[in-house]
């Protein structure tokens, strides 16, 4: 079942394109990583998915339309933002109670659960909170909720490490359940590399990039070669090279070259690039499309 399903999809502000003809397809049970420079288009896009903003061409989220039938489709969606705020004067405690008062799917002894596994106390008010624990509270509140989309837009922006990997580690153990599905957004792409099913670059309000992670692990390939065999790296053609402690790191798409990654391992040392070594070449390679990558 395809949870989101655009054609065409357009946005603009005023002379500025925002969204440019995308089309997009996410089945059920998939977490998508939308990946995507400042202004490349990601937030227009996931406000059009959500009924925030109106747009031209054609979507249907979880089968209605978003602008038109945003009421009905949010009974079905969850959403954190990276710019989501809580009532500095409210307790946790009230906050349960708000969401129980207002979304008939909010099941408060599974936020109740949730919240158990952190420091944050029931009688703590929001002031009281780290930025680490009021993002751990919007996360309770929304996985809580009994949807079957849930999107998130930078939601561990200014969190350390140690909140982020707990932060997506909850999101895995306590809400993805192979039948819900999740968009992300994030600069920080390090953290979710593990938790991804597929990807998708944004760049200028075009996809430039799109791919199951199983692809990408078939499909990329970063080579590093001592200087000697640099000219035979480079003859086979690659997507991007960059120097590292004087060896050149030279990344390969092994559908557009047709090389086999016997034959990169016969010149270095050959491993799956980052999504962010990835993200680097892709939006370095040109101002446009780049060769050889989907749309």
């Amino acid at each position: 079942m395809k949870v989101i399903e655009a054609r065409s999809l357009s946005k603009a502000f005023g002379t500025t394109i925002a969204l440019d003809n995308i089309d997009l397809n996410v089945e059920e049970g998939r977490i998508l990583g939308l990946i995507g420079p400042n202004g490349a288009g990601k937030s227009t896009a996931l406000n059009a998915i959500l009924g925030l903003t109106p747009y031209q061409g054609e979507l249907r989220v979880l089968g209605r339309n978003p602008w038109s039938e945003r009421d009905q489709l949010m009974r079905d969606v969850s959403f954190i933002a990276d710019v989501a705020v809580l009532p500095r004067w409210m307790r946790v405690s009230q906050a349960l109670e708000y969401m129980a008062g207002v979304h008939p799917r909010f099941d408060r002894a599974k936020a109740e659960g949730f919240l158990a596994k952190t420091d944050i106390r029931p009688k703590s008010k929001v002031r009281e909170l780290s930025k680490g624990m009021v993002t751990q509270l919007h996360l309770a509140l929304v996985m809580a909720i009994d949807a079957r989309l849930l999107v998130l837009d930078e939601p561990t922006l200014g969190l350390d490490i140690l909140y982020r990997k707990q932060f997506y580690d909850s999101l895995l153990n306590d809400y993805y359940d192979r039948t819900r599905t999740i968009v992300v957004t994030t600069h920080q792409v390090e953290d979710v590399q593990h938790v991804l099913t597929d990807l998708m670059f944004i760049n200028r309000g075009r996809i430039v990039l799109e791919c199951s992670m199983e692809e990408f692990e078939s499909r990329y390939v970063e080579v590093t070669v001592n200087p000697d065999r640099v000219a035979a790296a480079r003859a086979l053609n690659p997507i991007h090279e960059r120097q590292v402690l004087g060896r050149s790191i030279l990344l390969f798409d092994l559908k557009v070259n047709h090389t086999e990654r016997q034959q990169l391992a016969a010149i270095g040392e050959v491993r799956t690039p980052s999504i962010a070594d990835l993200f680097v070449a892709v939006m370095g390679n040109s101002t446009s499309q780049p060769q050889g990558l989907s749309k």
